[in-house]
């Protein structure tokens, strides 16, 4: 074979042959994702008589919104104003703590930084049903029992150490010449950790605190166990209450289910793209 010829053959394209049985798959796997979802939604603007009569995964031809209205009449609003709270200052004290930390981590070089990051490695071997005893025990010496900081202090130590070490090895990828580059130039570590830091880690800040604050919203162990009043109730412990209020009445508690969803899937929506951004960093090095 000639040399003209093995460059002919090296440059022919190759075809690549559709991969018909993934794409069955994955079309499969669409469907049992998204059957669900239609069955929720097309539920909860059913009547309860339309709920018990004909197909349940037919288009309702009796559509209405009275089992919103029935839920948002029975203080959802105010279990969605605790979540909003306990969510958003988990999420804020955690982050901003937590990037500290990782800062601290990685720029230090003495024996003490190795050692606090083993520590935050150890509080991931510490299950949450663990300590819910102690919890409860300090809660209530400290006479926040039945309150919100009693829900908001154990979310963010628990939520700590996870996002500690996340954040640990996104900093570990920011070349150290920046670092040095604003030494240089008279920044001081706190100027460096915000103006420089920050920005580079952006997408990984976003993605835990997406993580986070799915945690918190969804939590239900420490509400079940550290409140007790209605108006300290949260949106996981009131759709539990609501399944109790509505036993018969499934598309209402479908209804609850979908309007404590939407504030997690508009932020979802929002920060999508730095979600995908922090996911998927470093798979391309």
């Amino acid at each position: 074979m000639s040399a003209t010829t093995r460059t002919e053959t090296r440059r022919r394209p190759r075809v690549v042959r559709p991969n018909v049985l993934g794409a069955l798959g994955g079309y499969v796997w669409l469907a049992v994702i998204i059957l669900p979802i239609y069955y929720i939604v097309v539920t909860s603007v059913r009547s309860q008589a339309g709920f018990f009569a004909g197909n349940p995964l037919a288009i309702p031809t009796d559509a209405t919104l009275d089992n919103y209205r029935l839920v948002l009449a029975n203080d959802f609003t105010r279990y969605f104003l605790n979540s909003v709270i306990v969510t958003v200052a988990t999420v804020t004290v955690t982050v901003v703590v937590s990037f500290m930390a990782a800062f601290t981590i990685v720029r230090g070089t003495g024996r003490l930084h190795r050692a606090t990051f083993t520590v935050f490695l150890l509080g991931l071997a510490i299950p949450i049903q663990a300590t819910i005893v102690p919890i409860y025990y300090m809660i209530t010496r400290a006479h926040l029992y039945d309150t919100l900081l009693a829900l908001i202090l154990p979310s963010i130590a628990f939520a700590i150490p996870l996002t500690v070490i996340i954040l640990v090895n996104f900093l570990r990828d920011v070349p150290n010449e920046l670092f040095e580059s604003m030494r240089l130039d008279g920044a001081t570590h706190w100027q460096t950790m915000w103006r420089l830091a920050v920005p580079l880690v952006r997408p990984a800040v976003i993605t835990v605190a997406v993580y986070d604050a799915l945690n918190v919203w969804n939590a239900f162990l420490f509400p079940l166990i550290l409140t007790q009043s209605p108006q300290n109730r949260v949106l996981p412990l009131a759709l539990w209450s609501f399944q109790g209020q509505f036993t018969v009445n499934i598309p209402a508690v479908l209804a609850a289910v979908i309007l404590s969803t939407l504030p997690i899937l508009v932020v979802y929506v929002l920060g999508r793209r730095q979600l995908v951004s922090g996911l998927t960093a470093g798979f391309g090095k």
